[in-house]
């Protein structure tokens, strides 16, 4: 440290009686050393002062008093500077924690639309942030049945991908896609109220559809309620089941119900990021989705979800509220 005292003395003395360019770049390296040695800048500024008291003779006791105001001040802002950098190096680290299990979140989920003979399917699952708690689950046997899991985990974050995958190992573990909707559901239910936080719970939608009988089986545990449009009368009909999420008691019976798809049909199944529109009152996003899958019902269900999706971001100014997740079969 006298060794840098000695040498900064030397190089200010240089440029108060010599202002040029080459004692203010000798000036300028010399930060190089000063920061191999980890000098702090109240250091710094102490060097400085000691080094001018020793240059100029009768310097102003005002001007000492400066100094020594400014190296307490520089104290202080030296720790907060550290404890800013240490944030910045935190939040680093946890955004890079973050994308590694949005990669692996989404490999883990990844699912394939099926595609079965005399009926179209398509989807758009947009997460709100880099973790969803959105999931798209399909199953088919490729014989007689398909079946399709719309879930929301009601949550954010980690521990809500977390909760997704043990819904996914759940569904993974039934794998059976002419399982009845209801019991699946059961068996959910007492998988994730056995071994998720009371803070966490699903909604799902479940639902079969018998590719013989073209028959559309449904259950579901407080999820938004899918919407069916009946070509033929030309009208919409909610498939309500007013049924308990999953994960709050752990013995719950869930209904299901049927209906048969005829030729031009289709289901409109979605989590409640597609209907949330809290900042607008009286609205009423269901009827506005109904009208919007008229209007392009002569898209392919894939065109037909990407065309809501489009026009549901112009409504939100293009900030989704929450995970936007729509599914549509179309018969």
């Amino acid at each position: 440290m006298e060794q840098l005292k000695r040498d900064y003395k030397i190089i200010l003395s240089n440029y108060i009686h010599n202002q040029n360019e080459s004692n203010l770049y000798t000036g300028q390296n010399f930060i190089k050393r000063l920061i191999q040695k980890n000098v702090s800048p109240e250091e710094v500024i102490s060097i400085h002062k000691q080094a001018l008291e020793e240059i100029i003779e009768d310097l102003p006791e005002s001007t000492i008093h400066a100094y020594d105001f400014l190296i307490e001040v520089m104290v202080h802002f030296g720790l907060k500077l550290k404890e800013h950098q240490s944030l910045l190096m935190k939040q680093e680290e946890l955004r890079i924690e973050m994308e590694v299990a949005a990669r692996i979140q989404n490999t883990l989920l990844e699912t394939t639309i099926p595609n079965p003979e005399n009926l179209d399917i398509g989807m758009v699952s947009v997460p709100l942030r880099k973790m969803n708690g959105d999931y798209v689950h399909f199953m088919h046997d490729h014989k007689r049945y398909l079946s399709i899991a719309v879930t929301d985990v009601v949550g954010k974050g980690v521990p809500a991908a977390l909760c997704m995958s043990m819904v996914k190992y759940g569904l993974d573990t039934l794998e059976y896609a002419n399982s009845n909707p209801s019991y699946v559901l059961e068996a959910l239910n007492q998988l994730i109220e056995k071994s998720v936080d009371d803070s966490m719970f699903v909604s799902m939608c479940y639902s079969r559809y018998d590719l013989e009988t073209d028959i559309f089986t449904w259950s579901s545990a407080g999820h938004e309620p899918p919407l069916y449009y009946d070509s033929r009368e030309k009208v919409y009909y909610d498939l309500e089941s007013k049924e308990l999420l999953l994960g709050i008691l752990p013995e719950v019976k869930y209904s299901q119900h049927d209906i048969k798809l005829n030729e031009n049909d289709f289901i409109i199944l979605m989590t409640d990021g597609v209907t949330d529109f809290r900042k607008q009152e009286n609205f009423d996003p269901r009827q506005y989705i109904k009208e919007l899958a008229l209007s392009c019902r002569h898209l392919n269900a894939q065109e037909m979800c990407e065309n809501i999706y489009k026009k549901l971001q112009v409504l939100h100014n293009y900030e989704l509220e929450d995970d936007f997740t729509i599914v549509i079969i179309k018969k």
